[in-house]
């Protein structure tokens, strides 16, 4: 049975073979000088970013206060240091797939989207985050494309819809 996901080295068939030298770390693999990746100015396909390319979702147990307050804490954080991206307001209870109080977090390119998770990696206290691109499919963003930071929730799916947002 063919695979549902094409190649990732599709685009690269004809490619000279790479180098199998190592650096004089004597651990990681020498890798020649080539292009820089497209990818570090524009969201790959199929993450449209006309509204914006990726969600963070951070999850706090609304039940208990040290966590809430951090939450709080962490949401007004957010705020002040990262004011180019969009931040929704604290819901104290699950809305929507998820099954926790969360918060959300918008960014809108590739350098926000790599600069808040790394931010996040290290500041998100007790909070569990929940990352996915939009590709215009809900379903799959939630569930195939996603990352987590933290321990992973069980998402509400019957909520998400698969066929393409408009």
């Amino acid at each position: 049975m063919p695979s549902a996901w094409k190649s990732p080295l599709e685009g690269y068939e004809n490619a000279e073979p790479l180098p199998t030298t190592t650096n004089p770390d004597g651990k990681s693999l020498y890798n020649p000088p080539g292009p820089k990746s497209a990818s570090y100015e524009e969201f790959p396909n199929p993450i449209d970013s006309s509204n914006n390319g990726f969600d963070f979702h951070i999850y706090y147990m609304q039940h208990s206060p040290s966590e809430a307050q951090y939450a709080k804490e962490l949401h007004e954080r957010i705020r002040r240091e990262f004011p180019e991206l969009r931040i929704y307001k604290l819901w104290d209870k699950p809305v929507g797939p998820h099954p926790v109080a969360m918060f959300e977090v918008n960014a809108f390119n590739p350098h926000q989207v790599g600069t808040f998770f790394s931010w996040l990696t290290v500041n998100r206290g007790p909070c569990s985050v929940l990352i996915h691109p939009n590709t215009n499919n809900s379903l799959k963003d939630h569930t195939e494309l996603m990352s987590w930071m933290g321990r992973p929730f069980p998402l509400l799916t019957d909520r998400l819809k698969s066929e393409p947002r408009f």
